[in-house]
């Protein structure tokens, strides 16, 4: 294959993947939140689980009545998300052979070398796999939430995102983002008081989420490397990772 040859198949898988790119929903990541091409932001939370079926009868009835305050304490909406992937103990295995390399005892060297071998082979052939919940909460500018019939269609056709819109979703940032702060508390303070733990991601696990909702099987081979390590202007303002 010839240079120009060579140069043209990049050109065109490169072109492919933008075009897929311009029909995704969201923009970027900013500021451990994500941004919508419509204007909108999301906060993305992880929600721990509870083993209802091994609660008392009244454990199982103070958290219904406290999930149901919860939800009465609502005024907004927001998106339950279960995600199940397969098990992922790579970090894991990392430290253990990490403190493999520091053991002075062959006797537990050896112990260890097995019991590695053992578990990443279990993992591989067992298919376990792992569920993560999160509760997605919501802000959008009136502008997303006025869209007549014809404008959301024309936005489905004529996917790409013009400058002025980024621009205009720049400007809003803050004003939204103080309005999803509260909502988070209301939603944070709510699950809690049903006995769950909540976290909201940040900018480096959002990141990561999508990229392993898009691309499962690469995920696992390679991760991404931290934001940090990327080139960044000062200015917060033009840390915007747009799409």
């Amino acid at each position: 294959m010839t240079k120009k040859e060579k140069e043209s198949v990049r050109t065109k898988a490169k072109m492919k993947l933008l075009s897929t790119q311009r029909y995704l929903e969201f923009a970027g990541v900013h500021d451990d939140t994500l941004l919508l091409k419509n204007g909108g932001i999301r906060a993305v939370l992880e929600v721990s689980s509870v083993n209802f079926n091994l609660k008392s009868e009244e454990e199982q009835n103070a958290i219904i009545y406290s999930y149901q305050r919860y939800l009465n304490a609502l005024n907004f909406p927001v998106q339950i998300l279960i995600k199940s992937r397969k098990l992922d103990i790579d970090l894991y295995l990392e430290n253990l052979k990490e403190k493999m390399r520091h053991q002075q005892n062959e006797l537990l060297k050896r112990q260890m070398a097995e019991y590695i071998e053992y578990i990443a082979k279990l993992v591989e052939y067992a298919d376990i796999m792992e569920k993560k919940f999160f509760v997605i909460v919501p802000q959008n500018p009136p502008r997303a939430e006025k869209k007549s019939f014809m404008k959301s269609f024309w936005d489905k056709i004529h996917p790409d995102d013009k400058v002025e819109d980024i621009i205009r979703r720049r400007k809003e940032f803050k004003t939204l983002k103080n309005g999803l702060d509260e909502r988070v508390n209301v939603v944070t303070t709510g699950l809690e008081n049903c006995g769950l733990s909540v976290k909201k991601l940040d900018t480096q696990k959002t990141i990561e989420l999508f990229y392993q909702s898009y691309n499962p099987q690469l995920a696992r081979e390679e991760k991404l490397a931290p934001i940090d390590s990327y080139a960044m202007d000062k200015n917060p303002e033009d840390n915007l990772v747009e799409s």
